[in-house]
C-alpha cells in the first residue's frame, strides 16, 4: 500500500494521514490496524515505510521506520502531449503511462480533435488527474504524475521549447524509426516531449509547425497505431533506451 502524504504532514519521527479517501480505504477496505507497515512518499523526493500507531475518523498516525530517497522514479522526464481522443479512451491512456513511468501528461486540442470544450472541462480533468492518483498508488512509484490543463496546439508549441527532445511519431514518416532517432543523440537528454495526434491524427499545418519547432518525425513500426496506443508505446520505447 502506497500513500501520499503533504510535507507539512510528515514530521521527523511521524507522519499523520487526513485525507478522508485514504482514511476509509486503509480501514474500511484494507481493513489495516495498528502495527500494520504501509509505504508513504511526499512526492517530491523522499518516501517511508511506517507503522500505523493509531486510527481516528479524522487522522491516521503513523511512526517512521525507514526513510530513503525515491527508488522507483525515473531520472527522465517524459511528457506526454496527447491529442484529445473520444469517449473513455484518455482514461486509459493515463493509467497507463503513469504505470510506464511519464512524468506529466498535457491533453491538446488539435485541428482534428472532436471533443468540444462546453466550458466544463474541468471535471474531466479532476477525474483524470484521479486517475494518475490511484494509478500511482498500485504501481507505487515515489510522485504523483500530474495531468496539466487544456491546451490548443499554438500554446503546446511554445511549452515544446523548454524539452531538450522533441519526439513527433508521425504516421507518414516511413523510414526514421524512433529507435534510430535515440539510439543516434549524441547525449542522453533529461526531459522529453511526446506529441500525440487524436484519432485523426495531425494536419498537414500542425505537422508542419511540429517540424518547424525541431521536433524529430520518427515512426513507431510498420503498423498505423491508435492513439491510445500510439503514446503507450512511444513512451515504453523511451524508457527502454534512455533509462533502463
Amino acid at each position: 500500500m502506497r500513500l501520499f502524504a503533504d510535507a507539512g504532514c510528515i514530521g521527523d519521527k511521524y507522519i499523520k494521514i487526513t485525507d478522508q479517501g485514504d482514511i476509509r480505504h486503509l480501514s474500511k477496505v484494507l481493513r489495516l490496524r495498528e502495527g500494520d507497515e504501509i509505504d508513504v512518499s511526499d512526492s517530491m523526493e523522499w518516501e517511508y515505510r511506517a507503522e500505523i500507531v493509531r486510527i481516528e475518523e479524522e487522522e491516521v498516525l503513523l511512526v517512521i521506520l525507514d526513510k530513503q530517497k525515491f527508488a522507483r522514479e525515473p531520472n527522465l522526464e517524459v511528457t506526454l502531449f496527447q491529442g484529445i481522443p473520444k469517449a473513455g479512451k484518455m482514461e486509459s491512456i493515463i493509467q497507463k503511462c503513469v504505470e510506464l513511468g511519464v512524468h506529466a501528461i498535457i491533453p491538446v486540442f488539435m485541428e482534428r480533435t472532436v471533443v468540444v470544450d462546453k466550458g466544463n472541462f474541468s471535471k474531466k480533468l479532476d477525474r483524470w488527474q484521479k486517475i494518475s492518483d490511484e494509478a500511482v498508488k498500485q504501481c507505487k512509484r515515489g510522485m504523483v504524475p500530474q495531468v496539466g490543463r487544456q491546451r490548443p496546439f499554438s500554446e503546446m508549441l511554445d511549452k515544446l521549447r523548454n524539452y531538450d527532445l522533441i519526439l513527433f511519431p508521425y504516421e507518414n514518416e516511413g523510414d526514421y524509426s524512433i529507435k534510430d532517432c535515440l539510439r543516434g543523440l549524441a547525449e542522453k537528454p533529461r526531459s522529453v516531449a511526446i506529441v500525440i495526434g487524436p484519432e485523426g491524427g495531425f494536419s498537414d499545418k500542425e505537422a508542419a509547425a511540429l517540424d518547424e519547432a525541431g521536433a524529430a518525425r520518427v515512426t513507431l513500426g510498420k503498423t498505423i497505431l491508435r492513439t491510445e496506443t500510439a503514446g503507450m508505446a512511444a513512451l515504453a520505447m523511451t524508457m527502454y533506451e534512455l533509462e533502463l
